[in-house]
């Protein structure tokens, strides 16, 4: 099974590049994040006609999180549930669902803004809260995966120069410390378990020329329970749907598991 994910920063304008994308990368589940739409306005029926049945969780021009497959959608779910409480419950950045036998699940996590400040401490809770609803409601021996923009860079080598980022949010040990935390409930960071070099980015800002001076962040994760993560075969950052004409500012992060035996 093909599994990826990406921050397409808003399908509106975005949406011939997805199309296209799903053309030529064949996958058999995509995460969107930051879809920057309500509800009505997802073109599940476009996604549709390229053979995706889809989910979609948003409520406004502001975040946004979707799942499509060609795998079958099955029980799912938006947010934390009842009885967790949300610190961006008004957010719509989480979206679970059973596809092909995989949970999944598509995250866009706070971005944090500044720190200190308050946006900065509820990230940290959000995460913990999302720790939280893992052990109340799933199991490490389950096939899962919790996939999207983390807006958390795991380790040093995952940014062009952590001199560039020191004082700023992303990179700092409490937010590091949280998506530990999720690998210690049972968790495994797959990208990274495959490929140990540095300099292996999914996001490049817009400004300064960022991208072709390969001044990134690994930010986009793929975190598999240690049973789907153990059939792993191979992961893969698509740059080139970073070119060209109103890219994303995040490249899709695939990912490729086998089935079970």
């Amino acid at each position: 099974m093909r599994i990826a994910t990406w921050n397409v920063n808003s399908l509106k304008a975005r949406m011939p590049r997805v199309e296209e994308w799903l053309e030529y990368a064949q996958p058999d589940v995509l995460c969107l994040q930051e879809t920057k739409l309500a509800d009505k306005a997802f073109p599940a029926l476009a996604f549709s006609a390229l053979g995706y049945e889809s989910v979609h969780h948003g409520y406004n021009q502001w975040n946004g999180v979707a799942i499509l497959s060609r795998v079958g959608i099955e029980d799912p779910s938006n947010g934390f549930g009842a009885g967790i409480v949300d610190p961006y419950a008004d957010d719509a950045r989480m979206l679970a669902a059973t596809c092909g036998g995989v949970r999944i699940v598509s995250v866009y996590v706070p971005n944090g803004r500044e720190v200190p400040s308050e946006f900065y401490d509820r990230k940290l809770v959000w995460l913990d809260t999302l720790r939280d609803w893992l052990a109340a409601t799933q199991s490490p021996d389950d096939d899962l995966v919790v996939l999207g923009d983390f807006n958390v860079a795991p380790e040093d080598r995952d940014l062009w120069s952590p001199k560039a980022f020191k004082g700023a949010t992303h990179v700092t040990p409490p937010e590091r410390e949280r998506v530990a935390n999720l690998c210690e409930w049972g968790m495994v960071d797959v990208f990274r378990s495959l490929y140990d070099d540095g300099d292996l980015f999914s996001y490049w800002d817009y400004r300064r020329g960022d991208f072709h001076e390969h001044r990134g962040m690994r930010i986009d994760l793929t975190l598999a329970t240690k049973p789907l993560a153990a059939r792993a075969r191979w992961s893969a950052v698509d740059r080139n749907a970073r070119k060209g004409k109103q890219p994303s500012d995040h490249a899709p992060v695939i990912t490729d598991f086998d089935d079970r035996s």
